[in-house]
């Protein structure tokens, strides 16, 4: 079996128990692959926890779910050290869960800034820094955070700083009748059904050997220019059209490009092509900056979303070469 087969596997093994979010499926995996992070929003009960409970499952490795409410504390994310008088060592520390492969922060915006940003050396550095000393987290690790767009009361919106570090933003919605319909089955069937034995997990050097296939995808001189006026076309919106121009107050930063670049190459490659094509490119462009555009007061008061304007974006920027 190929490792592009072994990932088609995983992604039919989530299906079978997540039904009706094949882009949440498909976001996952593709975020895991390119070795980024992944901020997911949805209404409640839409699987967003089943789904990197079901990848966990599937996949060799470990995962800490962390629930985020006010009162938590940094030191309950990162760990902190233990004093212990019998040992040679007074102070040995003690690992927090962000010591895992994957990380569900559960509802991240209920917690204040200062833990939100304890995840922030971990995402961006895979490292933990305690009382000097620093940790390294494992190679294969991803921060899959979620958050409720209902019930902002007693919530903290997440920092500029810290959203850029997601690679995506992905949004999920309700599915589809005969989805629902499916998950009403599934449900049924997963209560009465016995404890089957589970098949065996796919090892995480299929991870590990994906990652130095994607690293092979080549990306053509007239796509790398592509990626770079997409984003200079959310920073210089007046060069482009006087709409976009008063809808867009500030542009996506040099990680939106990085995430372009990184996100395509792994569309391409789950898609069994060796090249990126205009159609990589278009596929993530609203997953990777939908969260680094912000919009000015007059999108806001005429309804205008981030999606329209990322959409109006694509129709201004052409493909050169």
């Amino acid at each position: 079996m190929t490792t592009l087969e072994s990932i088609q596997e995983l992604k039919t093994r989530m299906s079978a128990s997540i039904i009706g979010q094949d882009q949440l499926i498909d976001r996952i995996i593709l975020v895991l692959l390119a070795d980024g992070n992944m901020l997911l929003e949805g209404l409640p009960g839409l699987a967003k926890t089943r789904a990197i409970k079901s990848l966990s499952k599937e996949l060799n490795c470990g995962l800490s779910r962390i629930q985020f409410t006010p009162d938590l504390l940094p030191s309950d994310i990162t760990g902190t050290e233990i004093y212990q008088p019998e040992l040679e060592e007074k102070f040995v520390f003690q690992q927090g869960p962000i010591f895992s492969n994957l990380i569900l922060a559960d509802e991240i915006n209920r917690a204040p800034a200062k833990v939100q940003s304890a995840l922030l050396e971990a995402m961006e550095e895979r490292q933990v820094s305690v009382a000097g000393q620093t940790y390294p987290m494992d190679p294969l690790f991803m921060v899959m955070a979620t958050q409720n767009p209902v019930e902002q009361e007693g919530t903290y919106p997440l920092p500029e700083a810290q959203m850029d570090r997601f690679l995506m933003h992905v949004i999920i919605s309700y599915p589809d009748d005969a989805s629902e319909l499916k998950i009403l089955r599934l449900n049924r069937q997963e209560q009465t059904a016995s404890k089957k034995e589970q098949k065996e997990r796919i090892s995480p050097e299929v991870v590990f050997a994906a990652r130095k296939e994607i690293a092979e995808v080549t990306i053509s001189e007239s796509m790398e220019k592509y990626i770079v006026d997409i984003i200079s076309a959310t920073r210089y919106p007046d060069k482009y059209k006087e709409e976009l121009n008063n809808w867009i107050d500030f542009g996506a930063s040099p990680r939106g490009s990085i995430a372009l670049d990184r996100a395509s190459r792994t569309h391409a490659w789950m898609s069994g092509s060796k090249a990126v094509t205009p159609d990589d490119v278009r596929a993530v462009v609203h997953d990777c900056l939908r969260h680094r555009v912000s919009l000015s007061y007059e999108a806001n008061a005429d309804g205008i979303t981030t999606d329209q304007v990322l959409d109006e974006v694509l129709k201004q920027v052409a493909v050169v070469g």
